[in-house]
């Protein structure tokens, strides 16, 4: 079955497409809602491409494979990177709504596998265009949530979301700003503030579209604002039911390459 992945991070994710009407822009909690259910609803996996595009124009891809799951107070994401050398690595992230994530990865020959640091969150296996901590979506969780009012993406209608992390948050993000189409509640366009520098990181959605009863995108590209080059996020199939349970998630998964 051909399926298409919207973010990221993950979070990147599949929306079921029947939830509720789209909300009056005031209100911030049925607008939440609908990417919370997104992610509380999650079971499936998917498989594509990490691309790297360098400065010059010049890409280069390797194979991922997805296996996402929501259990009961928490979102579990197993993501296989597959490559020659220091690239191939597999990590496992776990989003919980109260803000206590964490990241653990593992590469060829490791015995078990071993927690990320905190500070090491805001690198990607592909540098910090596309970051580990991106694979999460918890900024639709932290507690300061406000709408920015109605907007234009392109030809799509609008809620702006303005997000920020409370003080137990695991995040180097200051902001969140994202663009939900009102139709269908799914992101199209995010842009994520860093804490440290005020840097910027530009995430597009591209061809959303709905493929059994769920709402997805075949393609997320992220930037940084200022920075030449970009990483390409492209999902060529999956499954959006796939039963997971919680052996696909445990320690030898991550470990057997």
């Amino acid at each position: 079955m051909r399926c298409y992945l919207a973010g990221l991070a993950v979070s990147l994710l599949f929306a079921p497409a029947v939830l509720a009407p789209a909300a009056p822009a005031a209100d911030v909690h049925a607008v939440l809602a609908r990417p919370q259910q997104r992610l509380q609803t999650a079971d499936y996996r998917a498989t594509g491409h990490l691309v790297h595009v360098d400065a010059a124009g010049a890409r280069t891809s390797y194979p991922i494979t997805l296996k996402v799951h929501w259990f009961p107070g928490v979102l579990r994401i197993l993501c296989e990177i597959g490559s020659a050398g220091d690239t191939r690595i597999h990590i496992l992230l776990e989003m919980r709504p109260n803000g206590q994530n964490s990241i653990r990865i593992a590469h060829p020959g490791d015995k078990a596998p071993i927690p990320l640091p905190f500070e090491k969150w805001s690198d990607g296996p592909l540098g910090a265009g596309f970051s580990y901590e991106d694979f999460l979506e918890s900024q639709y969780f932290w507690p300061g949530q406000v709408l920015a009012g109605e907007t234009k993406f392109g030809a799509r209608d609008c809620d702006l979301l303005k997000s920020t992390p409370g003080p137990s948050d695991h995040t180097h993000y200051a902001e969140v700003r994202t663009w939900l189409d009102r139709s269908i509640g799914f992101p199209v366009y995010v842009e994520k503030s860093l804490k440290a520098s005020g840097t910027v990181k530009e995430f597009t959605y591209y061809g959303l579209r709905q493929n059994g009863g769920v709402w997805s995108a075949s393609q997320v590209e992220g930037k940084i604002r200022g920075q030449a080059g970009s990483t390409l996020l492209i999902i060529d199939r999956g499954s959006t039911k796939a039963r997971l349970d919680l052996r696909d998630f445990g320690p030898e998964q991550l470990t057997h390459f």
